[in-house]
């Protein structure tokens, strides 16, 4: 009679192993990624506040804007941000086209939101 052992070979066991370990690996890069984007999300939320409280004051102002552009800094959720609003002309002079530019700290571009504001 013989007796043959029951089990896994080494062969099956390591298989299995690398399985394990690049599946492991692939949810660990989707866990960083996921992480990554939660931060540009902030990021760019945060960004939009700053450009709506930049173009929300030029409104509250009534004041027509000069063409140009101006800095601005904000600081939102603990995060230093910078702004640059870019007015320009429009075909119709009673308007002017404001740009805010929003950039995270390492002055990469985050987020441009404008308006048109009129002559009052």
């Amino acid at each position: 009679m013989t007796c043959r052992s029951r089990g896994f070979t080494l062969v099956e066991v390591l298989v299995a192993v690398a399985i394990v370990a690049i599946s492991l690996a692939a949810g660990l890069k989707a866990a960083g990624a996921l992480t990554d984007n939660a931060q540009r999300l902030t990021d760019v939320v945060n960004a939009q506040w700053c450009a709506d409280n930049a173009l929300t004051n030029l409104k509250l102002g009534k004041q027509f804007p000069g063409v140009g552009d101006t800095d601005f800094e904000c600081h939102q959720l603990g995060s230093d941000y910078k702004g640059k609003l870019v007015t320009r002309p429009t075909p119709n002079p009673n308007f002017r086209r404001v740009d805010a530019v929003v950039s995270d700290p390492a002055g990469l571009p985050l987020l441009t939101l404008s308006t048109v504001l009129p002559r009052y």
